[in-house]
């Protein structure tokens, strides 16, 4: 107790600023759910895809970790138009070591976003065992999900979305869906091992060697605009991957969204969870890249993190590359759960453990405390409830003037302290 209470009084005499919410206003090109289904109809009845599924055809179609919007009723749709063809479809996970790589782990992350085998009117075939379906052209074994390579047919259904730890024309996509997801844990793992810098090499390469020794027919990825709704889908046939992708990327990085500041002295995260990213928080938004190999985000001097998502089940990967957090976090980490992730992918900043404080207060003190160079009387903070949802946000009162004259910020309150309880916690 009166070694916390010494820790505390470091920090007591940070005065924390005033506070107000603002509005950020980004585009949002949107297709309705309803529309979903027909849009999938028309894409697949083109001739280019449709002969490609036959009477009789066992058709595999993959399912990934993220969460993808929609991707329940998309990874249904497909599977709908494989069996009106007179095909049979089956789901396979296609997760690179998520889910704890494990073959029930991987089914229940996909039954968590509702694709079950009841929803999907059609098997979900979870193994982690693979296949070696050939070689690349570097001549490294090239291997995939068994259940995949066995099938008729592969259809690849999937999200565009820039990758939070390299850059690429192919990011998260579908060659990465074919490298590390198909490629289950050993795909993972050898994608991996050479590290993010290789990354950008070697996922199309993977890629383009099982587009040449898998029954590939055509992908069915989405992109999301700054909302997380779905604002475009497209079919890409096998042989047109390649091309196709680099541009569809840019898209998805057109429909990302931001943080309409450039810079603060302390950016807050009310929640971080897989659910929200891989990472926890998305460095395309936070700025707190894994590696040197990505940029973007905001530019914050230190993170503070305040507690986890109850989706995310004691996950708390990503809290490492915050500068501080809570007791509240701390105690809800299942390090089993965090640490297979980051040792297949070769990079253990994201489960370090940053420093403790007793409170949401004490917590974002301390990341005041500990900036150089700043007014702490005036303090630069910005404050997000997670990386995924940043249509509304708080700022610090020395953002207030910028902000009135900012078009794309609309002010929805006064700036006010911030609310903290008898505990130091914020209600």
């Amino acid at each position: 107790m009166r070694d916390r209470q010494l820790v505390a009084d470091l920090v007591s005499d940070i005065a924390l600023p005033k506070m107000f919410k603002v509005k950020q206003i980004f585009p949002r090109p949107r297709i309705d759910p309803e529309e979903i289904p027909g849009i999938i109809r028309q894409l697949l009845s083109q001739e280019k895809f449709a002969d490609k599924v036959q009477p009789g055809m066992r058709i595999a179609i993959t399912a990934g970790s993220r969460g993808i919007a929609n991707v329940a009723l998309t990874t249904k749709c497909i599977a709908d138009f494989v069996k009106y063809r007179g095909a049979l479809p089956f789901i396979v996970p296609a997760m690179g070591s998520h889910g704890g790589a494990t073959a029930e782990g991987q089914k229940a992350v996909l039954e968590s976003y509702g694709i079950t085998e009841e929803a999907m009117g059609c098997p979900i075939l979870s193994s982690m065992e693979v296949k070696k379906i050939g070689v690349n052209e570097e001549g490294m074994d090239v291997f995939i999900d068994k259940y995949a390579a066995e099938a008729d047919g592969i259809i690849l259904g999937c999200r565009i979305k820039p990758h939070t730890a390299f850059r690429g024309p192919y990011e998260s996509g579908i060659m990465k869906m074919m490298a590390i997801g198909l490629g289950k844990q050993h795909g993972a793992e050898v994608c991996h091992e050479a590290g993010f810098k290789n990354m950008a090499k070697y996922v199309p390469m993977f890629g383009k060697a099982i587009i040449k020794n898998a029954p590939i027919l055509f992908a069915v990825p989405t992109i999301e605009n700054a909302f997380d709704e779905t604002c475009k889908i497209v079919a890409v046939s096998a042989e047109e991957i390649a091309e196709k992708e680099p541009p569809l990327l840019q898209e998805a990085f057109a429909n990302m969204p931001r943080i309409l500041v450039d810079e603060c002295d302390v950016l807050v995260v009310d929640q971080i969870g897989k659910n929200f990213s891989g990472d926890g928080m998305d460095p395309n938004i936070t700025g707190t890249f894994c590696t040197p190999y990505a940029t973007g985000g905001i530019k914050a001097q230190r993170v503070c993190v305040l507690d986890l998502s109850p989706e995310t089940h004691g996950n708390g990967i990503g809290l490492g590359y915050s500068s501080a957090t809570t007791k509240r976090v701390f105690e809800k980490l299942d390090l089993a759960s965090m640490y297979p992730n980051a040792i297949t992918c070769t990079v253990l900043g994201g489960v370090r453990i940053p420093i403790i404080m007793e409170s949401d207060r004490e917590a974002i003190q301390v990341c005041v405390r500990t900036c150089n160079e700043i007014d702490k009387k005036h303090a630069r903070i910005v404050r997000i409830p997670n990386s995924l949802h940043i249509e509304h946000i708080m700022l610090s009162e020395a953002y207030y003037e910028e902000a009135k004259k900012n078009p794309d910020l609309v002010i929805e309150s006064e700036p006010e302290y911030l609310p903290f309880g008898p505990d130091g916690n914020l209600w």
